[in-house]
């Protein structure tokens, strides 16, 4: 696994770190952690690394798109390894949780603007808000939001 995270970093380029393929590895495994659980995961292999490194790390990642960083409202920023493909997340407003969604419909950017202004747009971001399939069981949606998603 190391060696295709050495690749990836390579070809991006950026330099081969323990610290960035410690958080490629962390990001690959879990999916939409917030910046205080990527460096619990790195401490984990590496344990002096530094708050502020992870933070380095993850800014240099996501600006040689090998991570994604997504902010759904009201929520911490989180990061993932899916990156490229437009694709879009369902938030639970209960706990927080966050799944991946393809696209809604047709080619990216998934959505035309009703006016885009002279914009050329090339990429649409959807947020799906809801409850998760745990929380929907605990705390049942109103009815008006039942009915609404049913149509």
């Amino acid at each position: 696994m190391t060696a295709d995270l050495e690749a990836e970093l390579r070809a991006v380029p950026l330099r081969v770190t323990r610290p960035r393929v410690a958080v490629l590895a962390a990001l690959r495994r879990h999916p939409h952690v917030d910046t205080d659980t990527v460096i619990a995961l790195v401490r984990s292999e590496l344990p002096t690394v530094s708050h502020q490194a992870v933070y380095d790390v993850l800014r240099a990642l996501t600006d040689a798109g090998l991570v994604r960083r997504i902010q759904p409202a009201g929520a911490t920023a989180r990061y993932e390894r899916r990156v490229g493909d437009n694709h879009h997340h369902l938030v639970c407003r209960h706990c927080g949780a966050i799944a991946d969604v393809d696209c809604a419909a047709g080619e990216a950017p998934c959505l035309t603007a009703s006016d885009s202004h002279g914009f050329v747009v090339d990429e649409a971001e959807v947020v799906y808000w809801g409850a998760c399939p745990d929380c929907a069981t605990e705390r049942p949606l109103p009815q008006s939001a039942r009915s609404e998603g049913s149509t």
